[in-house]
């Protein structure tokens, strides 16, 4: 049986919420620029080349990319015979996010109730999506 810790798993969701929106992937960074010298449309060109330069400024700043920082999603892949200790796998989780976007300085969008629109400050809880694993695979923490 693999066992982790809730400190750790807290602790990277926390550093994903941040860098989940102050930094775009090399990957769609080159696809990006791609489109840039692919594009036609003098339009086209000029926002391409806005958001190209939002990723350089978020990064050298660690700012977001966008004001608006959405709902956290998070996907969790988990093998049948992990263990999480010293908490619960979904508090880790939802502690990390409100970790995350205390410290990132991202907007706290969530709100607690779709009626009454109570905004919860935290940006929890998070959307959590379990997949539960025949057998653990390589921790991507």
């Amino acid at each position: 049986m693999r066992e982790i810790r809730a400190d750790v798993i807290t602790e990277a969701v926390k550093r994903m919420s941040i860098e989940a929106n102050c930094i775009i992937s090399d990957e769609v960074m080159t696809l990006l620029k791609d489109g840039l010298a692919r594009e036609e449309s003098p339009l086209g060109k000029e926002i391409l080349e806005q958001i190209i330069e939002n990723d350089r400024l978020a990064r050298e700043k660690n700012v977001p990319m966008c004001q608006d920082t959405g709902v956290a999603v998070v996907f969790v892949e988990i093998g049948q015979d992990v263990r999480i200790s010293g908490g619960y796998l979904y508090d880790a989780i939802n502690e990390g996010v409100r970790q995350g976007y205390k410290e990132g300085y991202l907007r706290k969008s969530m709100v607690a109730d779709p009626l009454n629109r109570k905004n919860t400050g935290d940006n929890t809880p998070a959307v959590i999506q379990f997949t539960c694993c025949p057998r653990a695979r390589a921790a991507r923490i």
